[in-house]
């Protein structure tokens, strides 16, 4: 009896052994998996080789090398230009009325922008607090007409800056703004089109200048904030244009604070990310979901697939051209239409009736990063714009405002708005056979543009000052999460 006893509790201690080790072997594989990043290929995904060849032959006919080019040279974020030009981006100095900063609709945490579909600039409740919760005081309904779009990789652009594209190159040297009739150059835009796009935000009064010399042309107040920036800020300009003794009235002008605040624009580059690896060879960088995404990206739609490379190309992935894609229209828009809260878009800036409801073609390069989407911010998932552009009758008159995150909204005539730019024709051929795998694919190879960097707060500390940095008058914005209450 005691040797049958005895080999029952050795047999049972063996079963429990077995199990033990079955559920560890088990918890640690799941975990690994778990763990896996996200753009990298799974080892347990299908190898399609032939795949792999279809794509070396797209990459081949675009001319791609997963590197898009600048035509001015790239400043590091350490050149004392760029360094006096973030401390200029973070300055609530430069808001008419002392409360918007740069940063306060193009923070690097928010991917460039704000988390927001439509800015909240000078009405906000706590100008320290930004994102998605973002409060508006005053108004019920968010006043600046667009999505703020976002800084990242904006010294990539050749051609024209902002939705409307006011901002344009004409001829080699020349470049047109608003402060002109179209398309005239204007002599003051400096160098380059971030330094002309970045003498405007501080003239607009629902984004910074609110009521601050609000009958003044742009030049005055520009030169006004100038004078602002000389009773504090004269040492500071004086290291970031390596001048140790130069003058207040030389050094602190409004054309060489744009040109810094252009320099430390033009220093966020975030290009290093999978797609960029699988180009220059990796096979292995990204997914076989992404790969069939990439596939239907650069496939024409006669050959089968979605043909989104005929707009977004080459590798800054824009031909910067404009076209009505029917995103629907929420906000308070420019004032246009029979609601009286349409957007015309380029129209309003080329005069030409063709123009009507066309917008830029953004940028793809860390779009997982950059929403909300479209030129008001419309779309609050990267799998909902990328359903609406392929299909976007369908999807603009199926639109549901529920999606918006933002409350202070002026939803009111999203029908009307949108169904307007609809009939006045759209440039965006819907995709033949459209099933749901294809907006899946599209979105998996859409997160392989996204630089690792962007989601990374000590990678990104370099574009943001600390709380322990020199503030000239004490006008630094330090930015607080919305939601958590937490720095940025």
């Amino acid at each position: 009896m005691k040797i049958i006893t005895k080999v029952l509790i050795e047999k049972s201690a063996f079963i429990s052994l077995v199990l033990a080790t079955s559920i560890l072997s088990f918890a640690v594989t799941a975990n690994v998996e778990a763990t896996q990043p996200a753009n990298t290929a799974s080892t347990h995904q299908h190898y399609d080789p032939q795949l792999d060849l279809d794509l070396s032959s797209l990459i081949s006919r675009y001319a791609l090398t997963g590197t898009p080019k600048a035509d001015h040279p790239l400043p590091n974020i350490e050149s004392p230009k760029a360094q006096l030009g973030m401390k200029l981006f973070y300055s609530k100095t430069l808001g008419g009325d002392n409360t918007t900063a740069c940063a306060s609709c193009h923070h690097p945490m928010l991917g460039g922008g704000d988390d927001l579909s439509l800015s909240i600039g000078v009405d906000s409740k706590n100008p320290d607090v930004l994102g998605s919760d973002r409060k508006l005081i005053g108004k019920k309904h968010a006043q600046v007409p667009r999505n703020a779009p976002t800084t990242f990789n904006v010294a990539f652009w050749k051609k024209v800056l902002f939705h409307d594209m006011r901002i344009e190159r004409v001829g080699k040297y020349d470049i047109h703004t608003p402060d002109m009739s179209y398309p005239k150059p204007d002599a003051l835009a400096g160098e380059t089109l971030v330094q002309a796009q970045a003498r405007f935000p501080i003239t607009s009064v629902e984004e910074m200048r609110g009521g601050y010399l609000n009958d003044s042309h742009n030049q005055t107040l520009r030169r006004a904030l100038a004078s602002r920036l000389q009773e504090n800020w004269l040492e500071e300009f004086r290291k970031g244009f390596e001048d140790p003794n130069g003058n207040v009235e030389d050094l602190i002008t409004e054309q060489n604070y744009s040109e810094a605040i252009a320099e430390y624009e033009r220093s966020q580059v975030f290009i290093n990310n999978p797609w960029k690896a699988y180009v220059e060879g990796d096979k292995q960088a990204i997914s076989a979901s992404a790969k069939k995404g990439a596939w239907l990206f650069y496939t024409d739609q006669k050959d089968g697939g979605a043909g989104c490379a005929s707009c977004h190309s080459g590798d800054f992935f824009t031909d910067e051209k404009a076209y009505n894609t029917a995103i629907p229209q929420i906000g308070v828009g420019k004032q246009n239409g029979k609601t009286g809260n349409n957007d015309y878009g380029c129209s309003l800036i080329t005069n030409n009736p063709k123009d009507k409801f066309r917008f830029r073609t953004p940028s793809l390069l860390n779009v997982e990063m950059t929403g909300p989407w479209g030129h008001d911010g419309a779309y609050t998932s990267l799998e909902a714009i990328t359903r609406h552009m392929l299909s976007p009758v369908e999807s603009a008159k199926r639109y549901e405002t529920k999606q918006l995150k933002q409350k202070s909204i002026d939803t009111r005539f999203v029908k009307e708005n949108t169904l307007e730019a609809i009939a006045e024709g759209i440039d965006l051929k819907a995709k033949p056979n459209l099933v749901e795998d294809d907006v899946t694919h599209l979105v998996s190879f859409l997160k392989t543009l996204t630089d690792p960097c962007v989601k990374d707060r000590a990678c990104m500390s370099k574009w943001i000052p600390d709380v322990g940095d020199n503030d000239p008058d004490g006008q630094m914005l330090h930015a607080i999460n919305a939601r958590t209450g937490k720095p940025l």
